[in-house]
């Protein structure tokens, strides 16, 4: 009789751990900031078809980086689970703190329980009746629940993003100023100029009514970056 292989379980899990950071890391990063009367959600991305931000329900958006396939089932699955609580209860029942803990178990039991984590991170986003009430979210691979504030940056480059966010940010922004900050401080931390098209970007906006998404993209974004 053979005795099988015996791996120590915390080296498992870092194991599983350095994989997903290092799937995460070849993902172009994300990055969320308030302004007045909303919420803006920027990334870089080339392609047309292939979103990393999207909505969920009224005022809740989403946003996922690393392997597109899992963080868009993650996605489709908070449409379905906020759709029947919606139905269920009532729409104002649906919030992105209960889908940020149903988020959270799921990446942790993927984390734990299957031999491959799932290598992406997500976000999600509540626009608020006032500023005050706006929420961030931020999940990670192991399930990790983060709780942020007025600005928020996951993927690739992260750190060097939160950095210049908290040097560049300031409370009342508008839309255009928010914008312009934003792609400022992304082109700094990539060391290359971005063209409009390399861009992805959307709002959740009071001004929108219920269903507060709206993507931002052509005309309007190069306005909004111009000034």
């Amino acid at each position: 009789m053979t005795i099988p292989f015996y791996v120590p379980p915390e080296q498992v899990m870092k194991d599983r751990a350095e994989y997903a950071r290092k799937g995460i890391a070849k993902g172009r990063s994300i990055a969320t900031v308030e302004y007045a009367g909303g919420i803006l959600l920027l990334a870089e991305n080339p392609s047309g078809a292939l979103h990393k931000i999207g909505e969920i329900y009224d005022r809740i958006a989403f946003a996922g980086v690393g392997k597109y396939n899992e963080f868009e089932a993650l996605r489709v699955a908070g449409i379905r689970l906020a759709d029947i609580k919606g139905y269920t209860y009532g729409r104002n029942d649906v919030t992105a703190k209960g889908l940020a803990n149903a988020y959270s178990q799921s990446l942790g039991a993927m984390f734990t329980e299957q031999l491959k984590p799932y290598e992406i991170e997500i976000l999600v986003i509540e626009l608020g009746e006032t500023d005050e009430d706006n929420r961030m979210f931020e999940i990670g691979y192991d399930g990790t629940l983060e709780d942020k504030r007025r600005f928020c940056a996951i993927g690739g480059k992260e750190e060097e993003l939160l950095k210049a966010l908290g040097e560049r940010y300031r409370p009342g922004m508008t839309l255009a100023e928010a914008v312009r900050m934003s792609c400022e401080v992304f082109e700094m931390v990539e060391k290359r100029a971005i063209p409009v098209e390399g861009w992805e970007a959307a709002v959740l906006d009071r001004s929108n009514g219920r269903r507060s998404f709206r993507r931002l993209a052509g005309d309007e974004l190069r306005q909004l970056r111009e000034g």
